[in-house]
């Protein structure tokens, strides 16, 4: 069998991150049009991430947010977005790195996909809470591109292909197309 060298499952997931940043782009410039908005699940552990303590505690993992009637100061940069939102009646400043995201839903039409965090290292290395930090108070340049990682990422599973094509050991188990055919 042949070893996929292009890595046509981090291009997808690299196709629907920027699928997100467009659309959170465009809202931050003109508002969200007609009836969209948007969930957005993401890793509280992930590099990058940065919001309150009482949050991040309150969500060790994972959480979602909706953008829709109450968000504020939404700015989008290339690696993550930031935006204020309200927390039992608090507004609270959140900064969420594409790299975090692991679903993106947008009810209104429907539409929606599920994403692999590209994480480095497992969320149990991560430190237990990241500070807040301050807004840029001045448009920064966008960072470069990051560059392709050393070695290649697990392969991002498809709701579809479940735990079926994982082998033992966690490997990921690829199969030929011949072995879908009738014959």
């Amino acid at each position: 069998m042949a070893t996929d060298l292009i890595r046509y499952d981090l291009l997808v997931q690299d196709a629907l991150r920027s699928v997100v940043r467009k659309v959170l782009a465009d809202t931050a410039r003109n508002g969200l049009i007609g009836e969209h908005h948007f969930n957005i699940a993401f890793k509280t552990q992930a590099p990058g991430v940065v919001a309150p303590a009482a949050i991040k505690s309150r969500f060790p993992d994972e959480m979602s947010i909706i953008l829709q009637h109450e968000f504020w100061d939404l700015v989008v940069r290339e690696d993550a977005f930031e935006v204020s939102l309200n927390f039992s009646r608090k507004p609270e400043r959140l900064t969420v790195p594409f790299d975090s995201i692991t679903g993106f839903t947008d009810p209104s039409v429907p539409f929606g996909f599920k994403l692999e965090p590209r994480v480095s290292e497992p969320a149990s290395h991560a430190p237990a809470i990241v500070e807040q930090r301050e807004p840029p108070r001045a448009p920064a340049k966008p960072a470069p591109a990051k560059p392709p990682p050393a070695e290649p990422a697990p392969s991002a599973k498809s709701s579809r292909s479940a735990d079926k094509s994982a082998a033992p050991g966690g490997e990921a188990k690829v199969v030929s197309i011949d072995a879908f055919r009738k014959k």
